[in-house]
């Protein structure tokens, strides 16, 4: 007999380790396979947000991971005459989302945190080891053949199958499944470094930006001694030779002597902007690198990855439990236009760090000092990421597609995370001016919730809202001004089959 899982997860790097724990968590039954044995012993991700540190706080996993983080510095960016030009940094306190914006983390360690949680969770099995080499959508059901590390074979039937098996997806090349080329492709090298006490004095305090017409940098600090460069590559330059350690040493001489660092990895890369034609063929869905690539300038690759699971997984769950099928088509529809809104504000970014020509770098360091009133702009990475534009929200409702913030609420005689109470399913959520709604959670002095620092205040007055209807991703899908926008609001989700 074919065995039958409810789900199968394709990779179980971070995205696919997400996805593994989402799914048990939400009740499925599932496999979850990985050709690789053990975790990649070397950094890759290096940054992590908010709203990704919130979903993970939704699984129980954050505590897991916070040990290897640090906050993400300012980053710095310099000009051609080496001075600065723009200054990215994060959102003041109080944080929006309850955590720190915008951090730094190690790979191996969170991602073996992940794996972890996933593993442990009932109903969740995984085989590493063990790699898919065919697929076959049906209409009631994936079948899938599996060899495991000894060549043996067996064919597997699953419900759904998530597919975050990374940027080569086997899923996708064999579903025919085309990248649309966004235009951005540039060859980098990517170094990690442990680096001395000598070495971490002669670096730079902040995150930086060399953006220089002979050879564009990238300059990361990551937590405790790790560092981060990413180097553009030159015409004629072998990106095989340029990883060797002298040859890498020598890249860094700037700034590092003989004997300030250890060399973690060297690896040349393309960055590449890429996105999947299609997200979803039937039971079978791309998430994280098997639908999209983008550059690494304001580090959201992992964090699109999980975005991705995020999205998804919420509305498996819906559908199973009695919602429209309908539901899963606007999992492509919202992944899709807000990978392409941040990937072209990343491009542009992007465009303007690898500029080669002395002459428009500096027609781009004036211009970018005039837009600051002759100094160095400001901008937050929270002000870069797009909400969502499209799929399941109420259009024109202000703050529709934004996530909705999580402040510090009371319990007892201390602070809590507002999730923590009030649960990650749909919830709507009232603001101090609001009449009663039964199952709502009133944020107020004397509410339900009672927060410690105004976010939530302050976002309902910018909205102009005394309501907000708020997705399990945290998402919102609208607000009301009143009980009448707030009736009418609910009933939106009613073809849907949603009752929120």
């Amino acid at each position: 007999m074919t065995e039958r899982h409810e789900a199968v997860v394709i990779g179980f790097g971070p995205c696919g380790a997400v996805a593994a724990g989402m799914l048990g968590q939400a009740g499925f039954e599932l496999l979850a396979i990985d050709r690789a044995t053990e975790v990649y012993d070397k950094p890759r991700a290096i940054a992590i947000d908010h709203e990704i540190l919130r979903l993970l706080d939704g699984m129980g996993v954050a505590e897991a991971v916070l040990p290897y983080t640090a906050p993400f510095p300012p980053s710095d960016h310099f000009g051609a005459d080496g001075l600065p030009i723009r200054h990215i940094d994060m959102v003041p306190e109080p944080y929006p989302m309850g955590f720190v914006p915008t951090m730094v983390f190690t790979q191996p360690p969170v991602e073996e945190a992940l794996r972890a949680h996933a593993a442990g969770l009932p109903g969740v099995t995984v085989e590493l080891g063990t790699e898919l080499i065919a697929i076959e959508p049906r209409e009631d059901e994936v079948r899938l053949t599996l060899r495991d590390a000894h060549g043996n074979r067996r064919d597997v039937a699953a419900g759904t199958v998530v597919a975050c098996d990374g940027a080569s997806s086997f899923v996708r090349r064999s579903l025919g499944i085309a990248f649309e080329d966004l235009d951005f492709d540039e060859p980098w090298l990517v170094v990690d470094l442990r680096v001395s006490p000598s070495g971490l004095a002669r670096l730079p305090v902040n995150a930086a930006q060399f953006c220089e017409p002979a050879r564009p940098i990238t300059y990361i600090v990551g937590p405790g001694n790790h560092r981060r460069f990413e180097i553009m590559l030159n015409p004629g330059e072998d990106p095989q030779s340029m990883q060797r350690p002298e040859a890498v040493m020598r890249l860094l001489s700037r700034w590092l002597a003989p004997g300030d660092a250890e060399l973690w990895r060297a690896a040349s890369y393309r960055f590449h902007a890429l996105v999947a034609s299609e997200w979803r063929r039937g039971r079978v869905f791309l998430a994280g690198d098997a639908a999209h690539q983008q550059p690494p300038f304001i580090g959201q690759g992992m964090c699109q990855g999980l975005r991705d699971v995020a999205n998804l997984v919420w509305k498996l769950a819906a559908v199973r439990d009695g919602a429209s099928p309908a539901l899963l088509d606007t999992y492509g529809e919202e992944r899709a236009r807000h990978v392409r809104t941040l990937t072209t504000r990343i491009k542009a970014i992007g465009r303007q760090i690898c500029e080669r020509d002395p002459e428009a770098a500096k027609a781009r360091d004036a211009a970018l000092r005039e837009q600051g009133g002759g100094r160095a702009p400001v901008v937050t990475r929270q002000e870069i990421v797009p909400p969502l534009e499209t799929g399941l929200l109420a259009r024109g409702s202000p703050g529709a597609g934004q996530l909705f913030p999580q402040p510090w609420v009371r319990e007892g005689a201390g602070w809590k995370r507002m999730d923590r109470l009030a649960g990650t399913g749909w919830r709507v959520f009232l603001s101090t001016a609001a009449p009663p709604i039964p199952g709502a959670l009133r944020i107020a002095p004397d509410g339900d919730l009672v927060e410690r620092d105004g976010v939530a205040d302050a976002w309902f007055a910018k909205h102009g809202a005394i309501a907000a209807l708020v997705r399990p991703d945290h998402y919102v899908f609208g607000t009301a001004a009143d009980l009448a926008q707030f009736d009418a609001l609910r009933a939106q989700l009613t073809p849907m089959g949603i009752a929120a």
